[in-house]
């Protein structure tokens, strides 16, 4: 019950940041050209900043080789739920020019703008967030390689694959972080202590922006337009049932850290990734659909993330 009433204390410090967010775009203070910076600010400063800060303090050398090689299993996990995907769009009848998306946000995670507060107030940083970083090297590459590529087949017009703009997206500038910091750990170099009081500093943005962040687009969503339909229901059911049970049936027979399995199965059941709409607008696929879910998926998560730490707890 106190791992609940903490689920519980964890979720409303998410809210709260939420609301700050939701409360000055109402008053005007941001709009979309405001989201855009704040985005970018989190994605291309703060979160880089984050990552490396998170590696070279959090991880020694052989924890890092011991830890690396669980990528398997977020890997595995979503490899295994596209397939589902596949056979839940046709039970659904969700129609083709749908499919790549629903497939796409069936078994994507949006680790950073969600996951990663929501690990950060739920388990403390200290401990948790090596273990969110791998998920997220498994989640981000994962999207921008098969998942773009499935929305660019519901796309207008035919689909080119481009090898450049591919791996620009998954070297994106949060991954470059992560693997700046896993050199520095192997090679066990450390950097002068400045840097690294910085970078910190730097990466304490990344929590509150990404809040705030969500916080704007919902008072930027029309709730008229959050409806619930065969595909919405079908996506709903991949991110809050169908992954975190495959999930925790993957990691739980394991011998590996109880943290790591928590913080998997939470990444797993996080909502539709945040870039899923920008993607869709960008090649011609339904880009109003993904903001919906989005906004569908984000708000649920709030009651889901509670119930499944309680879940957990009684597991364990």
């Amino acid at each position: 019950m106190l791992l609940f009433a903490r689920s519980v204390a964890g979720v409303v410090e998410i809210l709260l940041m939420i609301a700050l967010g939701y409360l000055l775009t109402n008053l005007g203070w941001f709009n979309e050209s405001a989201s855009k910076l704040i985005a970018r600010l989190v994605t291309q400063v703060a979160l880089p900043a984050y990552m490396a800060y998170t590696i070279t303090s959090k991880f020694t050398f052989k924890r890092l080789v011991e830890t690396l090689p669980d990528l398997r299993f977020p890997v595995a996990s979503m490899m295994i739920l596209f397939v589902v995907s596949i056979i839940v769009a046709k039970v659904l009848h969700i129609r083709k020019s749908h499919r790549g998306l629903f497939e796409s946000m069936f078994f994507n995670s949006n680790t950073v703008f969600v996951g990663l507060p929501v690990n950060v107030a739920l388990f403390g940083a200290a401990k948790s967030l090596p273990y969110v970083l791998v998920y997220y090297m498994a989640n981000t590459t994962i999207f921008w390689t098969l998942g773009v590529y499935l929305i660019q087949r519901d796309g207008e017009g035919d689909y080119h694959f481009s090898l450049s703009q591919t791996l620009k997206k998954v070297f994106s500038p949060p991954l470059l972080g992560f693997m700046v910091g896993v050199v520095l750990v192997l090679l066990k170099i450390q950097l002068p202590q400045f840097i690294m009081a910085d970078l910190n500093y730097i990466g304490g943005l990344t929590v509150p922006l990404s809040m705030i962040f969500i916080g704007i687009a919902i008072a930027n969503v029309d709730f008229r337009d959050l409806t619930i339909n065969r595909g919405s229901l079908g996506i709903l059911l991949g991110r809050f049932i169908l992954a975190p049970a495959l999930m925790a049936l993957l990691v739980l027979p394991t011998g590996m850290p109880m943290m790591m399995k928590q913080v998997f199965i939470i990444q797993s059941a996080m909502p539709v990734m945040t870039n899923a709409p920008v993607v869709s607008k960008l090649y011609g696929a339904d880009s109003s659909f993904a903001a919906v879910m989005v906004t569908e998926s984000t708000l649920l998560s709030l009651l889901v993330i509670p119930i499944l730490m309680l879940l957990l707890n009684a597991s364990h």
